[in-house]
């Protein structure tokens, strides 16, 4: 599932604007000509209704994917089941369009809409093509997420015990769980998603008792043998995830620790080999592990994935190749992003890039990247993020440098020039002008 198109008649203070997100007949890479953008994202300074755009894509595909219909002719439910979108949003769903137009829906040459009958329920969306929208909000980050991930794994299975069961005898199912991803997350969805963890957790500890019991502790020799051989039965669950998110934690000298015990998903100084608590780790930490968690855990195939300022907090050697990680995590899916952040947005084509600005009667416009991916941040400030990157300090020193070069041209006094230049020289350095 992927969005191609949408077009907003009205939605907040946002009107008349079209997206077409697909990549252009000409592209580079022929093979993607005309299909759906693999990322969008969305730039564009406060009050432009980036965050907004995230919440309409969000609430109108989850309504979409969940609709019903009456002996395939009509839509199910009372007046309100479908959401009025106020314009159209256009889905590739197994390589069919569906298109919604205000209330009515249009698929596979048949148009939608709700009538007041009975008759036999399906779903619009054939279960098998039904894919998730998942939404990882700015506020994803906070004290009640983090909450569970303080806690010891024994704790936590003694207190979640009930759960823990339920999940294990049955075939997890995500759709029992909200996909939106905010700074009051259910503990049952983080407990969803850390029940192989902490099931290794439960059985490492039985067997280590057990073979303690049998007196290996004085035999460390025969310990290890049994151990390891437990082991390769028993794979550890928090190795696959430490894959995917020690990559990132190294540019802060920090990986996921594969030995302690101490907490579900233990973090460690690489140098010191300590264990620190993730509440005491940065806010960019505990995001990263917030939002890397489930997209790990969860399937993500043919989804989309909406994050809204995926830089927080975050220094900008991490914000150069976040959307690599992101991507890693979930190759399949659709990634749209809302950002202020130069670095972010490098990494997405031109055609990606969707900048949201004020046109001279003060309403919202939208126009297409120029800047190449991969370009250097100042040049994408200047480009895209139509920025003057250089603050009235830095002009005022450039102005004086331009005066410098003037007045070098015209003086005749050798020994004034010399003055000048190495005035030139030194703001040239200091400046890189």
């Amino acid at each position: 599932m992927k969005i191609s198109k949408l077009h907003i008649e009205q939605y907040r203070h946002l009107e008349n604007l079209d997206f077409d997100f697909t990549y252009p007949l000409d592209y580079k890479d022929k093979a993607k000509a005309g299909k759906p953008l693999d990322k969008i994202c969305f730039i564009g300074q406060s009050a432009t209704g980036k965050t907004g755009l995230l919440e309409l894509i969000y609430e109108h595909i989850q309504n979409i994917v969940n609709l019903e219909i009456i002996d395939g002719t009509s839509l199910a439910g009372p007046d309100n089941v479908i959401k009025n979108v106020n314009g159209s949003i256009s889905l590739l769903i197994a390589d069919e369009i569906l298109t919604q137009k205000n209330k009515v829906i249009f698929s596979k040459g048949t148009a939608y809409k709700y009538e007041n009958k009975g008759g036999s329920v399906t779903p619009l969306i054939p279960y098998q093509n039904q894919k998730d929208i998942f939404y990882f909000k700015a506020s994803l980050t906070s004290n009640h997420n983090i909450e569970i991930f303080t806690k010891n794994p024994i704790d936590l299975i003694e207190k979640h015990n009930d759960k823990l069961n339920i999940f294990s005898k049955r075939k997890l199912n995500q759709t029992d769980f909200e996909s939106c991803f905010d700074e009051n997350v259910k503990p049952e969805m983080w407990i969803f998603l850390l029940v192989e963890i902490l099931k290794y957790r439960k059985n490492f500890t039985q067997k280590m008792s057990e073979l303690i019991h049998k007196g290996l502790l004085g035999n460390l020799k025969k310990l290890d043998v049994e151990y390891k051989k437990w082991g390769k039965e028993n794979p550890n669950e928090l190795e696959g995830f430490a894959e995917k998110f020690n990559p990132i934690l190294e540019k802060l000298n920090l990986e996921v620790d594969l030995v302690s015990t101490e907490y579900s998903i233990p973090i460690k100084n690489k140098k010191t080999d300590e264990v620190i608590p993730i509440q005491n780790t940065s806010t960019g930490t505990k995001g990263l592990l917030l939002s890397f968690l489930p997209l790990f855990k969860l399937e993500t195939k043919d989804s989309i994935v909406l994050i809204d300022e995926p830089e927080r907090s975050l220094y900008p050697d991490m914000q150069m190749d976040l959307m690599d990680h992101y991507q890693n995590l979930a190759p399949e899916a659709q990634f749209i992003v809302a950002t202020h952040s130069p670095f972010i947005a490098a990494s997405f084509e031109p055609e990606e890039r969707f900048i949201l600005h004020f046109d001279a009667e003060g309403k919202v416009a939208i126009r297409s990247g120029k800047s190449p991916i991969g370009d250097d941040p100042n040049d994408m400030l200047k480009n895209d993020f139509g920025i003057n990157y250089i603050n009235k300090y830095g002009q005022k020193k450039h102005q004086e440098y331009i005066d410098l070069k003037q007045k070098i041209y015209f003086e005749k006094d050798e020994k004034k020039k010399k003055i000048i230049a190495e005035k030139l020289e030194k703001l040239g350095e200091e400046y890189n002008f």
